[in-house]
Protein backbone atom coordinates (compact mmCIF):
# COMPACT_ATOMS: atom_id res chain seq x y z
CA UNK A 1 0.00 0.00 0.00
CA UNK A 2 2.71 2.29 0.91
CA UNK A 3 4.53 1.77 -2.26
CA UNK A 4 0.94 2.01 -4.26
CA UNK A 5 0.58 5.85 -2.50
CA UNK A 6 4.29 7.19 -3.53
CA UNK A 7 3.51 5.99 -6.70
CA UNK A 8 0.23 7.67 -7.52
CA UNK A 9 1.57 10.65 -5.44
CA UNK A 10 4.69 11.17 -7.57
CA UNK A 11 4.07 14.05 -9.91
CA UNK A 12 4.29 12.18 -13.84
CA UNK A 13 6.42 14.07 -15.86
CA UNK A 14 5.41 15.48 -19.37
CA UNK A 15 6.97 14.57 -22.35
CA UNK A 16 7.91 18.12 -23.27
CA UNK A 17 9.83 17.95 -19.93
CA UNK A 18 11.54 14.19 -20.76
CA UNK A 19 12.73 15.72 -23.96
CA UNK A 20 13.88 19.09 -22.21
CA UNK A 21 15.79 17.17 -19.81
CA UNK A 22 17.07 14.83 -22.94
CA UNK A 23 18.33 17.93 -25.17
CA UNK A 24 20.28 19.43 -22.34
CA UNK A 25 22.09 15.90 -21.44
CA UNK A 26 22.48 16.16 -24.93
CA UNK A 27 23.66 19.49 -26.31
CA UNK A 28 26.81 19.64 -25.94
CA UNK A 29 27.52 16.77 -27.83
CA UNK A 30 25.71 18.16 -30.18
CA UNK A 31 27.13 21.19 -30.59
CA UNK A 32 30.57 19.70 -30.44
CA UNK A 33 29.79 17.37 -33.84
CA UNK A 34 27.84 20.25 -35.50
CA UNK A 35 31.05 22.42 -35.17
CA UNK A 36 33.20 19.28 -36.40
CA UNK A 37 30.64 18.70 -39.41
CA UNK A 38 31.17 22.59 -39.95
CA UNK A 39 34.97 22.23 -40.09
CA UNK A 40 35.83 19.86 -41.94
CA UNK A 41 32.54 19.76 -44.59
CA UNK A 42 35.42 22.35 -46.71
CA UNK A 43 37.91 19.61 -46.22
CA UNK A 44 35.80 16.92 -47.09
CA UNK A 45 34.54 19.08 -50.06
CA UNK A 46 38.50 19.30 -51.30
CA UNK A 47 39.47 15.52 -51.12
CA UNK A 48 35.97 14.65 -52.51
CA UNK A 49 36.60 16.58 -56.06
CA UNK A 50 40.44 15.51 -56.15
CA UNK A 51 38.11 12.20 -57.44
CA UNK A 52 36.22 14.30 -60.17
CA UNK A 53 36.37 14.12 -63.55
CA UNK A 54 35.47 17.51 -64.74
CA UNK A 55 33.88 19.05 -68.02
CA UNK A 56 35.98 22.46 -68.80
CA UNK A 57 38.85 23.71 -66.67
CA UNK A 58 36.48 24.71 -63.45
CA UNK A 59 36.47 21.79 -60.89
CA UNK A 60 33.34 23.04 -59.00
CA UNK A 61 30.73 20.24 -60.36
CA UNK A 62 30.62 17.15 -59.78
CA UNK A 63 30.78 14.94 -63.04
CA UNK A 64 32.50 11.39 -62.52
CA UNK A 65 34.67 9.62 -60.63
CA UNK A 66 37.59 8.76 -62.04
CA UNK A 67 41.36 8.12 -60.69
CA UNK A 68 43.37 9.90 -63.37
CA UNK A 69 43.72 13.27 -61.24
CA UNK A 70 46.02 11.17 -58.71
CA UNK A 71 48.04 9.30 -61.43
CA UNK A 72 48.89 12.28 -63.50
CA UNK A 73 48.63 14.72 -60.11
CA UNK A 74 51.51 16.85 -61.67
CA UNK A 75 49.80 16.86 -65.26
CA UNK A 76 49.60 20.77 -64.91
CA UNK A 77 52.56 22.89 -66.43
CA UNK A 78 54.39 24.28 -63.46
CA UNK A 79 52.62 22.12 -60.72
CA UNK A 80 55.59 19.65 -59.82
CA UNK A 81 57.74 22.84 -59.59
CA UNK A 82 55.92 24.97 -57.29
CA UNK A 83 55.17 21.98 -54.96
CA UNK A 84 58.79 21.25 -54.66
CA UNK A 85 59.60 24.68 -54.23
CA UNK A 86 56.95 24.89 -51.21
CA UNK A 87 58.26 21.63 -49.73
CA UNK A 88 62.18 23.23 -49.92
CA UNK A 89 60.77 26.40 -48.32
CA UNK A 90 58.75 24.45 -45.88
CA UNK A 91 61.16 22.10 -44.62
CA UNK A 92 64.51 24.58 -43.92
CA UNK A 93 61.94 27.46 -42.80
CA UNK A 94 60.83 24.92 -40.01
CA UNK A 95 64.25 23.47 -39.07
CA UNK A 96 65.73 26.92 -38.63
CA UNK A 97 62.68 28.36 -37.11
CA UNK A 98 62.18 25.79 -34.85
CA UNK A 99 65.89 25.71 -33.91
CA UNK A 100 65.96 29.08 -32.88
CA UNK A 101 63.03 29.45 -31.43
CA UNK A 102 63.85 26.76 -28.90
CA UNK A 103 67.23 28.61 -28.09
CA UNK A 104 65.00 31.77 -27.78
CA UNK A 105 62.58 30.00 -25.44
CA UNK A 106 64.97 28.71 -23.37
CA UNK A 107 66.88 32.11 -23.06
CA UNK A 108 63.90 33.89 -22.33
CA UNK A 109 62.35 31.08 -19.50
CA UNK A 110 66.15 30.16 -17.91
CA UNK A 111 67.94 33.09 -17.97
CA UNK A 112 67.33 37.03 -16.75
CA UNK A 113 69.06 39.50 -18.90
CA UNK A 114 68.35 42.98 -19.79
CA UNK A 115 66.07 43.00 -22.71
CA UNK A 116 64.18 40.55 -21.47
CA UNK A 117 60.84 42.08 -21.42
CA UNK A 118 61.48 43.90 -25.13
CA UNK A 119 62.36 40.67 -26.76
CA UNK A 120 59.19 39.09 -25.75
CA UNK A 121 57.28 41.59 -27.17
CA UNK A 122 58.95 41.66 -29.88
CA UNK A 123 58.30 37.81 -30.19
CA UNK A 124 54.53 38.43 -30.16
CA UNK A 125 54.47 41.22 -32.08
CA UNK A 126 54.65 38.78 -36.13
CA UNK A 127 51.62 36.61 -33.93
CA UNK A 128 49.50 40.08 -34.22
CA UNK A 129 50.77 41.82 -37.01
CA UNK A 130 48.37 41.46 -39.89
CA UNK A 131 50.87 39.45 -43.20
CA UNK A 132 50.10 41.93 -45.07
CA UNK A 133 51.92 44.76 -43.09
CA UNK A 134 54.92 42.23 -42.62
CA UNK A 135 54.91 40.89 -46.16
CA UNK A 136 54.94 45.36 -46.91
CA UNK A 137 57.63 45.79 -44.91
CA UNK A 138 59.52 42.88 -45.67
CA UNK A 139 59.20 44.29 -49.30
CA UNK A 140 60.50 47.43 -48.17
CA UNK A 141 63.64 46.10 -46.50
CA UNK A 142 64.72 43.70 -49.14
CA UNK A 143 64.52 46.87 -51.83
CA UNK A 144 66.63 48.69 -49.51
CA UNK A 145 69.19 46.15 -48.98
CA UNK A 146 69.13 45.89 -52.81
CA UNK A 147 68.84 41.98 -52.48
CA UNK A 148 67.30 39.66 -55.73
CA UNK A 149 63.94 38.32 -54.63
CA UNK A 150 63.89 34.72 -55.06
CA UNK A 151 64.72 31.48 -52.74
CA UNK A 152 66.11 33.43 -50.52
CA UNK A 153 63.77 36.37 -49.57
CA UNK A 154 61.29 33.77 -49.33
CA UNK A 155 62.83 31.63 -47.02
CA UNK A 156 64.57 34.62 -44.79
CA UNK A 157 60.38 36.27 -44.41
CA UNK A 158 59.29 32.01 -43.64
CA UNK A 159 61.70 32.01 -41.04
CA UNK A 160 60.52 35.48 -39.61
CA UNK A 161 57.15 34.92 -39.20
CA UNK A 162 57.58 31.03 -38.29
CA UNK A 163 59.94 31.94 -34.98
CA UNK A 164 57.68 33.39 -33.22
CA UNK A 165 55.08 29.95 -33.18
CA UNK A 166 57.98 28.09 -32.50
CA UNK A 167 58.98 30.11 -29.39
CA UNK A 168 55.54 29.95 -27.84
CA UNK A 169 55.23 26.46 -28.22
CA UNK A 170 58.73 25.65 -27.20
CA UNK A 171 58.13 28.41 -24.46
CA UNK A 172 54.25 26.74 -22.91
CA UNK A 173 56.31 23.51 -22.33
CA UNK A 174 59.45 24.68 -20.52
CA UNK A 175 57.27 27.23 -17.85
CA UNK A 176 55.67 24.00 -16.49
CA UNK A 177 59.37 22.00 -16.53
CA UNK A 178 60.72 20.22 -13.33
CA UNK A 179 63.97 21.93 -12.98
CA UNK A 180 64.27 19.81 -10.09
CA UNK A 181 65.24 16.48 -12.80
CA UNK A 182 68.33 18.58 -14.08
CA UNK A 183 69.21 19.20 -10.49
CA UNK A 184 69.19 15.34 -9.39
CA UNK A 185 71.11 14.55 -12.83
CA UNK A 186 73.85 17.47 -12.25
CA UNK A 187 73.94 15.91 -8.42
CA UNK A 188 74.72 13.12 -10.12
CA UNK A 189 77.70 13.86 -11.94
CA UNK A 190 76.52 15.12 -15.06
CA UNK A 191 77.89 18.65 -16.45
CA UNK A 192 75.51 20.81 -18.02
CA UNK A 193 75.48 19.59 -21.91
CA UNK A 194 74.61 15.85 -20.65
CA UNK A 195 72.05 17.38 -18.88
CA UNK A 196 70.54 19.05 -21.37
CA UNK A 197 71.40 15.95 -23.58
CA UNK A 198 69.98 13.59 -21.86
CA UNK A 199 67.68 15.33 -19.40
CA UNK A 200 66.25 18.31 -20.91
CA UNK A 201 66.02 17.71 -24.67
CA UNK A 202 64.10 14.55 -24.07
CA UNK A 203 61.40 15.84 -21.99
CA UNK A 204 61.08 18.76 -24.15
CA UNK A 205 61.18 16.93 -27.58
CA UNK A 206 57.51 16.65 -27.97
CA UNK A 207 56.67 20.44 -27.75
CA UNK A 208 60.12 20.71 -30.27
CA UNK A 209 57.81 18.33 -32.57
CA UNK A 210 54.48 20.03 -32.40
CA UNK A 211 56.58 23.71 -32.91
CA UNK A 212 58.20 22.20 -36.15
CA UNK A 213 54.88 20.73 -37.48
CA UNK A 214 53.19 23.82 -36.60
CA UNK A 215 55.90 25.89 -38.90
CA UNK A 216 55.89 23.64 -41.78
CA UNK A 217 52.31 23.61 -42.03
CA UNK A 218 51.78 27.82 -41.43
CA UNK A 219 55.02 27.76 -43.93
CA UNK A 220 53.50 25.81 -46.88
CA UNK A 221 50.42 27.30 -46.70
CA UNK A 222 51.65 31.15 -46.59
CA UNK A 223 50.72 33.41 -49.46
CA UNK A 224 50.69 37.00 -48.54
CA UNK A 225 53.62 36.90 -47.38
CA UNK A 226 55.13 35.06 -50.04
CA UNK A 227 53.34 36.78 -52.67
CA UNK A 228 55.36 40.06 -52.09
CA UNK A 229 58.73 38.77 -51.57
CA UNK A 230 58.61 35.62 -54.00
CA UNK A 231 59.83 37.39 -57.07
CA UNK A 232 59.54 35.20 -60.06
CA UNK A 233 59.59 32.05 -58.17
CA UNK A 234 56.20 30.73 -57.89
CA UNK A 235 55.21 28.43 -54.25
CA UNK A 236 52.23 25.83 -54.21
CA UNK A 237 49.94 28.98 -52.98
CA UNK A 238 50.91 31.46 -55.62
CA UNK A 239 50.20 28.61 -58.46
CA UNK A 240 46.44 27.87 -57.00
CA UNK A 241 45.71 31.75 -56.89
CA UNK A 242 46.79 31.93 -60.54
CA UNK A 243 44.99 29.00 -61.52
CA UNK A 244 42.23 29.96 -59.77
CA UNK A 245 41.92 33.00 -62.31
CA UNK A 246 42.03 30.72 -65.64
CA UNK A 247 40.78 27.53 -64.40
CA UNK A 248 40.13 25.35 -61.43
CA UNK A 249 42.42 21.56 -62.42
CA UNK A 250 41.96 18.87 -60.23
CA UNK A 251 45.12 18.31 -59.16
CA UNK A 252 45.50 21.04 -56.92
CA UNK A 253 42.78 19.30 -54.85
CA UNK A 254 44.94 15.83 -54.93
CA UNK A 255 47.54 18.25 -54.11
CA UNK A 256 45.67 19.88 -51.03
CA UNK A 257 44.67 16.47 -49.56
CA UNK A 258 47.73 15.07 -49.67
CA UNK A 259 49.48 17.87 -47.64
CA UNK A 260 46.31 17.82 -45.50
CA UNK A 261 46.68 13.71 -45.18
CA UNK A 262 50.49 14.12 -44.46
CA UNK A 263 49.65 16.77 -41.23
CA UNK A 264 46.98 14.70 -39.63
CA UNK A 265 49.27 11.72 -39.91
CA UNK A 266 51.96 13.55 -38.17
CA UNK A 267 49.53 14.82 -35.60
CA UNK A 268 48.53 11.81 -34.73
CA UNK A 269 51.98 9.83 -34.59
CA UNK A 270 52.77 12.34 -32.33
CA UNK A 271 49.76 11.95 -29.94
CA UNK A 272 50.55 8.60 -30.00
CA UNK A 273 54.60 8.93 -29.54
CA UNK A 274 53.46 11.42 -26.22
CA UNK A 275 50.75 8.73 -24.91
CA UNK A 276 53.53 6.01 -25.05
CA UNK A 277 55.90 7.80 -23.16
CA UNK A 278 53.48 8.83 -20.51
CA UNK A 279 52.62 5.18 -19.81
CA UNK A 280 56.07 4.44 -19.97
CA UNK A 281 56.28 6.81 -17.28
CA UNK A 282 53.69 5.89 -15.21
CA UNK A 283 54.79 2.42 -15.18
CA UNK A 284 58.33 3.11 -14.41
Amino acid sequence: MTSTTLEVGRPRESPFGRIWALVKYHVLTVYALLAFVYLMLPIAIVIAFSFNNPVGRFNYTWSSFTLNNWKNWDGVPGLRSAMVLSLEIALLASLVATLLGTLIALALVRYGFRGRGATNLLIFLPLSTPEIVLGASLLTLFLNLSIVFGFWTILIAHVMFCISFAVVTVKARLIGFDRHLEEAAMDLGANEWVTFRKVTLPLIAPAILAALLLCFAISIDDFVVTYFNAGSRTTFPLFVWGAARVGAPPQVNVIATFIFAVAVIGMVLNVLVQMRRERAAASA
